[in-house]
């Protein structure tokens, strides 16, 4: 594929069917586009297989649920509307992109609730998304914006709207000739990167951020679990910026980062040591497997 998103070639499938590419729009009144009232997933296909598919679309009826709307369709027609999107374009590894959102109907206010919910899917080929990060450590900045408190927002769900404070860091961390940024939530405690959450090696023991205000990323979770296949100690927890000057090493996961070692955040770098690499090479594996 080539050009921009919106011109392409390809098949997308759009609230039950499968539409061309260019066709698949929507009306300016969309209610999301003024409001946020949009949910979405980041998923990937390696080898024609979705990794963790199903909880994907899980989460998805989830996030919807915690914003106060109903995602039109069933876990099973979620997972088989991203089946024919990857068929109709003969792809086997691919990023998938599955949302959710209101559209345009009878209301055009803050409130919402007649109008209709709407679901698309899309697929595209997408390499790495940290390019050559995965063997140098990715760079990243120190966001000035920081995740809310869970009584301001649903921090569970993913939701469109949360990732704007996210756009605007890492549109700065760019500027500055970053990867990404580091955020820290309300209470000045490390939070994660801007679309992907973190983790922190010292003397051979892995900390990572507590998950109480921000998304508890199902690749986080598939790490986690990796890490104590391997017997190594894990410690969930709050953890304080100026206790990076202590930690050895530094990775991110995501869908889209799947695991990406760091080189550096602010001031404080990091080696791209054993740990990390061996993280890495296992999650490659698992989600090849």
């Amino acid at each position: 594929m080539s050009g921009g998103y919106d011109d392409r070639d390809g098949k997308i499938w759009m609230d039950g069917k499968l539409v061309e590419w260019r066709d698949a729009k929507v009306h300016i009144l969309s209610h999301a586009l003024h409001y946020a009232s949009s949910v979405f997933e980041g998923e990937r296909c390696y080898g024609g297989t979705i990794f963790k598919s199903r909880q994907h679309s899980e989460r998805l009826r989830a996030s919807a649920n915690l914003i106060d709307f109903e995602v039109p369709y069933s876990v099973d027609q979620i997972e088989d509307a991203k089946a024919q999107v990857l068929k109709a374009n003969g792809l086997t590894d691919a990023y998938v992109r599955a949302i959710a959102w209101r559209g345009a109907g009878p209301d055009m206010g803050v409130a919402s609730a007649r109008n209709p919910v709407r679901m698309a899917v899309a697929a595209w080929e997408w390499g790495a998304y940290y390019g050559d990060a995965k063997t140098k450590g990715a760079k990243l900045d120190l966001s000035k914006w920081k995740r809310p408190s869970p009584e301001t927002i649903p921090s569970e769900a993913k939701a469109a709207g949360l990732y704007m404070i996210c756009t605007m860091s890492k549109h700065a961390a760019e500027a500055k000739g970053c990867s990404d940024a580091m955020m820290l939530d309300y209470r000045g405690y490390v939070a994660e990167a801007t679309g992907a959450n973190i983790f922190f090696v010292k003397d051979g023991e892995v900390h990572t951020p507590k998950p109480d205000c921000f998304l508890n990323g199902i690749t986080r979770q598939t790490v986690l679990q990796l890490l104590r296949e391997k017997d190594i100690p894990v410690h969930e927890r709050h953890i304080m910026p100026e206790e990076l000057e202590g930690f050895q090493q530094c990775w991110l996961t995501g869908t889209a980062a799947e695991v990406t070692p760091v080189g550096q955040i602010g001031d404080f770098t990091f080696e791209v040591g054993a740990m990390a690499l061996d993280i890495a090479e296992s999650y490659e594996t698992l989600v090849r497997s």
